[in-house]
């Protein structure tokens, strides 16, 4: 069982440099047709001072960083039996090539289903710019397998 101890607990900050050849490549990625993530010509037609970084890419920042890595380390949850729950996302600000984002997260809940078979981490983050900007508020939940 994962301690609830960790409920409200934050995690080290993740900075991340948005590079346009990252976000470029993320777009292709994920098959975003849109010139205006690949084409800064397009980007700056469009209103944005840069490449914006594509929907979801803001989850990356923690990916880099280690520091989901580490949170499931502490939680005691082995990657084997990690499943992918849900995830959102609450955009305030473009987020552009050029900019830093520094994600800061903390765990919200911890809780159970199926008598302790499952159990679900909840957590919440929020991603600012280099000016100390909200850009974006991010929630996901994994799940634990036992």
């Amino acid at each position: 069982m994962i301690d609830k101890k960790w409920i409200n607990h934050e995690l080290p900050p993740s900075v991340l440099p948005l590079e346009r050849t990252r976000l470029q490549f993320f777009a292709k990625a994920i098959g975003e047709t849109d010139p205006v993530y690949t084409d800064v010509a397009a980007a700056q037609a469009a209103g944005y001072a840069d490449l914006p970084a594509p929907p979801t890419f803001l989850f990356a920042a923690e990916l880099d960083s280690g520091a989901v890595d580490r949170m499931l380390q502490d939680l005691g949850v082995p990657v084997a039996k990690l499943l992918h729950g849900e995830q959102g996302f609450t955009y305030h600000l473009p987020a552009c090539a050029g900019d830093t984002i520094t994600v800061r997260t903390r765990i919200e809940d911890i809780y159970d289903k199926k008598n302790g078979a499952l159990e679900f981490v909840v957590k919440t983050s929020k991603a600012f710019n280099q000016r100390a900007e909200l850009v974006a508020e991010l929630r996901a939940v994994v799940v634990c397998r036992h």
